[in-house]
């Protein structure tokens, strides 16, 4: 089965990685990359990627015409917005909750765990196709 796993970031990134010093940003980075290589040999992996910070989202409506119309993002009632994710094939959901658990302990400032909330959620596929 299939799982996406999102971890997300306040809205206000001050306070965050943009504050870490350079070890401790160097130090989150290796982090991320030695879990999505080890989740690659292990061949959970199916596809993994980081995010922009929301300062640099837009959000799109189609307008009667089918016309992009885009305007600032996200919604600026959100708390929270993600910033990566992680898409893995498991046997159990036990499984993605354990590599969830291993992702929001990836090292922060003065490398203390972050503990960042990672969302995670089975993916259903697409809905059969009737002829």
């Amino acid at each position: 089965m299939k799982y996406m796993l999102m971890m997300h970031t306040p809205r206000d990134v001050s306070g965050g990685i943009l504050s870490w010093s350079a070890e401790d940003v160097k130090n989150h980075i290796e982090f991320q990359h030695r879990f999505d290589r080890e989740l690659t040999e292990s061949g959970e992996m199916v596809f993994n990627e980081g995010l922009t910070f929301p300062d640099q989202a837009r959000v799109v409506r189609a307008d009667e015409k089918g016309t992009p119309v885009v305007t600032d993002g996200p919604f600026p009632e959100s708390k929270e917005f993600l910033i990566g994710f992680w898409i893995v094939d498991v046997t159990t959901p036990e499984r993605a909750y354990e590599i969830a658990a291993k992702a929001s302990a990836a090292p922060g400032k003065d490398g203390e765990p972050l503990r960042i909330p990672i969302e995670v959620r089975p993916v259903a596929g697409p809905p059969p196709v009737e002829v």
